[in-house]
């Protein structure tokens, strides 16, 4: 095989056409890289310097499932940083992998952000197996919910049997424990061939502690910047143009070998990037090119912390150009009016005011000031379109982030869990569920890991007591260590026929149909549509859309209120009242229709909302 310059190889160890296995490793601060077979008599091969810092080999003795390791200078062991399978866990060897798959989905085009309802799962706890092949029975539950879009908790290699996946440390290595890369792409092609996306959590921001043995082979990271996890990623020092690489050619490997449909990146915030084309920019750019070879736009959607919407404006603007971001604003505004809970963050919410900003704007703090942050926090969302905002009730930091990791259905009644689903799934945002909410689930979903080593475990306890102060949650913690912490956290497939439980699932299912199929609430736009908040717990919400209007009055309030409202005048027919005894409600005082002439007239019962609908040949 003739040598080639690093940028003509792919990273890691890959099958070439010609039946030679191609290995590229960037390991700057080692003089000599030896490739070790994990075979018989543990030969190894001499690799050769190529520039740059990359050493490379071609061997016929490797085939898919050869496991292999580089030794670094004659006496550093170590696994292939692009390993794309860890078999035998974050410590053993490396695996070649064979690309080839019979893809069943040549045709398939993707899910328009427009048309998305995310569904959030952590692979080790949906299911009783905790696999990825386990979910691809459940598509059609979700399906018939109308989920399009299934969004996995990291599944990068991480210790362990058990973990949320942000400790993960090889970011082309599916988990083993869940199936390793065959099973990624089983549920893949199963979720395409029903009609359904899947994008995953990716974690570019930091690697985990145990099993990362990146700063053996070169500068991956720095100490000019320092984040929660300790030292930054290098994306802006010296040889961060190889750091950069490893982790842009990761997402793409995801979406070519995997068909992967949108990424999640965690805490954007906590990139420190102060080059004039920063990491972000390169990745957005990288992935922008490949979708019109795929023909298939694939999302990138980001958490940040910071309020801050330039993150979502074209790069030519000066922003990342990223598609989407969570809505954490939202998610507080709601959670502290319906439970009352006032401390951490909590504190700068609670009023149905701020409700009405985040329904209006996106943000709630678009620049004021943050008692808890102590100081002006975000800037403006109110140019910023419906669709580049996820918004939710419950995620996997929101529940799994509190002391217990108690779910909404452990916090609040019945017909509040029915009334903030009416707001989440009917707002003008994209909607994400947590897996179980749509049943109201039980069981917490708790914080755990699986590390070996004893110090870092004790590191992890401690740190989630001091996470927890700002909250003064009271009570035992539970110990993220422990088996139980996984075993409690898994769902209850059960209950979604039982009772109350199955109601709500018809109840979420009835909403996401009428969100895809009423037109003024499909697709809405900040230009179409009007808030008002009604003193002093009720929110009313108009959205239209060419010749169809909805209405959408919404109490958050604990007595039943009587509301005298301006509507286009018309006939409004009810279609969807959450105290119904339809929907186990205490039965609705609102009326079959509204026959509004300037001013429509309805009592709306306590703790729930009613959806009117105006269609063409109703107006007057």
């Amino acid at each position: 095989m003739t040598e080639r310059s690093p940028s003509e190889l792919p990273l890691g160890a890959n099958i070439m056409n010609d039946g030679c296995c191609s290995f590229l490793v960037w390991a700057p601060w080692a003089k000599d890289v030896r490739l070790e077979l994990d075979q018989p008599g543990a030969r190894q091969v001499q690799m050769v310097p190529i520039g740059r810092g990359y050493f490379h080999c071609a061997s016929s003795a490797a085939q898919a499932q050869t496991r292999y390791f580089y030794v670094l200078d004659g006496k550093k062991r170590r696994p292939d940083p692009a390993s794309k399978y860890q078999p035998m866990g974050v410590h053993g060897p490396s695996q070649v992998c064979c690309s080839s798959f019979k893809w069943t989905d040549s045709k398939w085009s993707g899910i328009p952000l427009t048309d998305a309802a995310f569904y959030e799962l952590h692979v080790g706890t949906f299911t009783p197996e905790g696999t990825l092949d386990a979910i691809i029975d459940r598509l059609p539950c979700l399906k018939s919910l109308g989920i399009t879009l299934i969004e996995l908790m990291p599944i990068a290699q991480f210790p362990g049997d058990r973990n949320w996946g942000y400790d993960g440390v090889y970011p082309y290595a599916v988990q083993n424990t869940y199936g390793g890369p065959g099973a990624l792409k089983r549920l893949v092609n199963a979720c395409h061939r029903v009609g359904m996306g899947l994008a995953f959590d990716v974690v570019y921001n930091h690697l985990g502690p145990e099993g990362n043995y990146l700063r053996d082979f070169g500068p991956y990271f720095t100490d000019r910047y320092k984040t929660p996890w300790g030292d930054a990623v290098n994306f802006d020092g010296p040889h961060s143009d190889e750091v950069r690489r490893f982790f842009i050619e990761s997402a793409l490997y995801w979406i070519t070998e995997f068909h992967v449909d949108a990424f999640r990146l965690d805490a954007i915030h906590a990139i420190t990037d102060l080059s004039a084309k920063r990491f972000l920019d390169e990745l957005v750019e990288r992935v922008a090119e490949l979708s019109p070879r795929l023909g298939r736009k694939v999302h990138m959607i980001a958490e940040n912390d910071r309020n801050d919407p330039r993150s979502l404006a074209p790069q030519e603007s000066g922003g990342f150009g990223l598609d989407s971001q969570w809505n954490d604003d939202f998610h507080h505004a709601v959670h502290a009016l319906v439970t009352g809970e006032r401390n951490g963050y909590y504190q700068d919410f609670g009023t149905i005011e701020h409700l009405a900003k985040a329904c209006r704007e996106g943000f709630v703090y678009g620049g004021q000031y943050s008692a808890f942050r102590r100081r002006h926090h975000g800037s403006s969302s109110v140019d910023t379109p419906c669709h580049q905002f996820v918004v939710f009730s419950q995620n996997h930091d929101q529940v799994g982030n509190r002391a217990r990791g108690e779910r909404l259905s452990r916090l609040v009644c019945f017909e509040t869990l029915k009334l903030v689903a009416g707001l989440v799934l009917l707002s003008p945002f994209i909607p994400l569920l947590f897996m179980g909410e749509e049943y109201g689930e039980h069981a917490p979903f708790q914080y755990f890991v699986s590390h070996e080593d004893a110090g870092l475990i004790e590191k992890v306890r401690q740190g989630r007591r001091k996470e927890f102060e700002p909250f003064a949650w009271t009570g035992d913690i539970p110990d993220p260590a422990a088996l139980d912490s996984f075993l409690r956290s898994k769902l209850h497939w059960e209950e979604r026929e039982k009772g109350r439980h199955s109601t709500l699932l018809s109840f979420y299912t009835e909403l996401l149909r009428v969100r895809k199929t009423m037109p003024a609430l499909s697709n809405p736009s900040k230009n179409a549509e009007k808030i008002t908040v009604f003193e002093p717990a009720a929110l009313i919400v108009e959205r239209w859309r060419e010749q169809d209007r909805a209405a959408l009055f919404y109490n958050f309030g604990l007595d039943t209120i009587s509301i005298h409202y301006p509507l286009t005048p018309g006939i409004w027919r009810k279609q969807i009242d959450s105290s119904d005894e339809k929907w186990e409600g205490p039965r609705s005082p609102a009326p079959a229709s509204l026959h509004a002439g300037n001013q429509a007239s309805l009592d709306v019962q306590s703790r729930s909302f009613v959806l009117f609908q105006m269609s063409q040949g109703d107006s007057e």
